[in-house]
């Protein structure tokens, strides 16, 4: 049981891409709703 166990979680840590994509992905899209968010305040 401890080997499926094992198996599933190593098969559960693979990602599609390398973490540092998610990284700049997330600060991109929050840096562009902050940009819009400043854009509004102004009008």
């Amino acid at each position: 049981m401890t080997s499926l166990t094992v198996a599933a979680a190593e098969h559960v840590r693979h990602l599609s891409a390398p973490p540092i994509f998610f990284g700049l992905f997330a600060f991109g899209t929050l840096s562009l709703l902050l940009y819009f968010v400043l854009r509004l305040d102004r009008d």
